[in-house]
């Protein structure tokens, strides 16, 4: 991850794989889509940035987040080392899984982006992968019509008294 705050932008550039025999392998992402760069909203900016300033080394590549002794964190040990249940159950949300994170943000995402658009935020390649995050829900539909109602009364007819 290669933060830009000033611009409000995340890069992604590559990964880091924990092999099953526990070997870090650093590479691109996934996909070609997976090099990207995102913009990140404008209210977690102070967080991160005061992340930045406490926990991050200054030179360009630094990792903004690290185990205890600065290295990276590890899928075997990342719960632990967070103290995830602690902190979750302090949040009052228990049983919150890391992914939920991502998946709650591209839901959120999915409600005001195309599905190409969207596509390009998360890195995906395919629409399937993409589709996971299209959730119908009632206020999206309000949405649609009130976007529709919109439209069709810009060329309805008024009367004289304004209808």
């Amino acid at each position: 991850m290669d933060p830009d705050l000033n611009a409000g932008t995340v890069s992604v550039r590559q990964q880091h794989v924990e092999s099953d025999t526990g070997e870090l392998l650093a590479g691109p992402p996934k996909s070609r889509a997976g090099l990207r760069t995102v913009a990140i909203p404008e209210a977690i900016i102070p967080a991160l940035r005061q992340h930045l300033d406490q926990f991050t080394e200054s030179e360009p590549t630094a990792l903004v987040f690290t185990g205890a002794n600065g290295g990276i964190l590890r899928r075997s040990n990342f719960r632990r080392a967070v103290k995830w249940s602690e902190t979750t159950r302090k949040l009052g949300v228990p049983g919150l899984h890391f992914h939920d994170l991502r998946h709650t943000g591209n839901t959120i995402a999915a409600s005001t982006a195309s599905l190409r658009d969207l596509m390009a935020r998360m890195g995906h390649d395919n629409v399937r992968a993409a589709m996971i995050y299209q959730h119908r829900t009632a206020e999206a539909d309000h949405k649609i019509a009130d976007v529709m109602n919109g439209k069709i009364t810009q060329v309805l007819p008024t009367d004289a008294s304004g209808h």
